[in-house]
């Protein structure tokens, strides 16, 4: 299944899932309806201004303004009520039991991903992109350890906070395979607007074989640039934040990298992922994504340099 990172659609108004759909369906009812109650004020305003003389005389009345002012507002968002109320259980998708658990840790500024099992241990970690088995439902447990987040797909979910100290939960599916955007929806800092992540729905046995293959420790370098780029990687400080599980570097810090040549995006949706851009990352980081708690690492040759790149991009 080819899968594109970039030029994804990012709209509530362009649901792939039933959640997603109900909240359009709502949203759509609120325009029309917002629409025609706005068609109507005009016109009573131009009879008003410019009708006839029987006309502007029975809008003077105060029955207009009881039944227009009053019983009228009432009457539409008593029913508008209503009908959330009563669309408001599908769209949680409460009393469903889910296929899947994941935990997402909103970070700053980036997303930790936890594949849990029944009992809530980890089977597999990630970053900034999240797998899913299409039509089936995933719940997300939600939670924060810096500020506010708030998580956001808009063509699966509505959005729902992360709070410091709090576990909030979500449940969605997607309606077919596909790549799906999302987006940290809360102000949570200086490089909020590059917190973006990516949702990947697989079919059934394709996503099955993908988290068996995420289980698994990191691949041995396959060359020797790759094994230059591990060397350099171990010896300069990057396995106290990073993990990459069959070596010795086991930081908890900065996301997991043992599957990192894997993903779509690096940085959260900041660029593609490919050799050349881990080298530029590691490089300058700070020019790239001003404010992160990773440093740059200038005394890399260029050499160096895509030797790291060359073994990130192999971490498969």
């Amino acid at each position: 299944m080819p899968l594109l990172a970039f030029g994804q659609t990012h709209s509530t108004l362009d649901p792939k899932g039933e959640s997603a759909a109900r909240i359009a369906d709502m949203a759509y009812l609120l325009f029309i309806g917002g629409g025609a109650v706005f068609a109507v004020v005009l016109a009573l305003a131009g009879l008003a201004l410019f009708g006839p003389q029987p006309v502007r005389a029975a809008l003077r009345g105060t029955r207009l303004i009881l039944a227009g002012g009053i019983a009228f507002p009432v009457l539409v968002l008593s029913a508008l009520l209503v009908h959330a109320s009563l669309a408001a259980p599908a769209v949680l998708r409460r009393g469903e039991t889910p296929a899947l658990r994941i935990e997402v840790a909103g970070e700053m500024w980036w997303w930790r991903v936890r594949y849990l099992d029944e009992s809530g241990r980890t089977i597999a970690e990630g970053a900034n992109e999240i797998h899913i088995p299409a039509q089936r439902p995933v719940e997300f447990v939600l939670v924060s350890s810096n500020v506010i987040h708030s998580f956001w797909i808009p063509s699966l979910a509505g959005k729902v906070d992360m709070i410091p100290g709090a576990v909030n939960r979500l449940r969605l599916s997607a309606a077919a395979p596909g790549v799906f955007r999302g987006q940290c929806a809360e102000y949570c800092g200086v490089q909020h607007a590059n917190m973006a992540l990516m949702v990947v729905a697989r079919p059934q046995a394709e996503f099955d074989a993908w988290l068996a293959a995420q289980a698994r420790p990191a691949a041995a370098p396959a060359g020797p640039l790759q094994q230059q780029g591990m060397a350099l990687f171990l010896a300069n400080g990057c396995a106290r934040c990073h993990a990459v599980r069959g070596t010795s570097a086991a930081g908890t810090l900065g996301p997991d990298l043992t599957h990192v040549g894997a993903r779509l995006t690096l940085g959260a949706g900041v660029l593609p992922a490919n050799a050349g851009t881990f080298a530029g990352w590691v490089a300058d980081i700070q020019h790239i994504k001003p404010g992160s708690q990773m440093p740059a690492f200038h005394q890399f040759s260029g050499e160096q340099l895509r030797a790291l790149g060359a073994y990130l991009e192999g971490l498969r």
